[in-house]
């Protein structure tokens, strides 16, 4: 059993050095001087890879053997239904708003996403990366209303995986909207949403509009 858990934190350990590669610029740069016109549809390539890498994986780690921590009881469950299922939720508003951009879908479309947008409304609002955010809060769920070791090795894997690639994009962003994305950040939270600064924000404008 101890070996399986050993398989399994080197198996999410590569997944999270491929992802990286994958998406390097460095890696892409090779890909497109390799590929030339068929680099368009690299993104459609890597996110089909990715996809079938982590069912793969998933599917390792749901069916090797792994003992609970503890026993779960109803109040626990309840917490991590909800929370689980506002994560969902996050996730899928997420997935909607980029999923062309994402996935490389938008290559069939015809579009043009060259230019980059900031955004900033909406879910934005309240935190800067909302689907990073949303997954963290899901798969921590999960281990709520799932406890087993397996399950605590994947989500501490992944959580310090995704702080540090929150911590590389974050710089990428500011090197492409400079001023902008700090002046944003200043406001809004990385990860944890600030609800109640925000609430408290719309409160004031929606008090002083009454006011005029």
């Amino acid at each position: 059993m101890i070996s399986q858990h050993l398989y399994l934190v080197i198996l999410w350990v590569l997944f999270c050095i491929q992802h990286s590669v994958l998406a390097g610029e460095w890696w892409k740069s090779k890909m497109r001087l390799l590929l030339r016109n068929r680099f368009r549809f690299y993104r459609l390539y890597y996110s089909v890879f990715a996809m079938l890498n982590m069912l793969f994986l998933l599917y390792f780690q749901y069916t090797i053997e792994s003992v609970a921590i503890w026993e779960t009881f109803e109040l626990l469950n309840f917490i991590g239904l909800l929370s689980g299922t506002t994560g969902i939720i996050v996730m899928i508003l997420c997935i909607r708003k980029y999923f062309f951009q994402l996935s490389g879908v938008s290559v069939f479309s015809g579009a043009d996403h060259s230019a980059p947008i900031l955004q900033t409304h909406g879910i934005h609002n309240f935190v800067r990366h909302p689907l990073y955010f949303g997954t963290l809060l899901f798969i921590w769920s999960c281990f709520l209303l799932f406890p087993f070791w397996s399950n605590l090795a994947a989500c501490v894997l992944i959580s310090i995986y995704t702080i540090a690639g929150i911590r590389i994009e974050e710089r990428k962003l500011i090197q492409e909207f400079g001023e902008k994305y700090k002046m944003y950040a200043e406001k809004v939270p990385m990860l944890i949403p600030g609800v109640f600064m925000q609430w408290t924000k719309l409160r004031r404008q929606f008090s002083g509009n009454n006011i005029t």
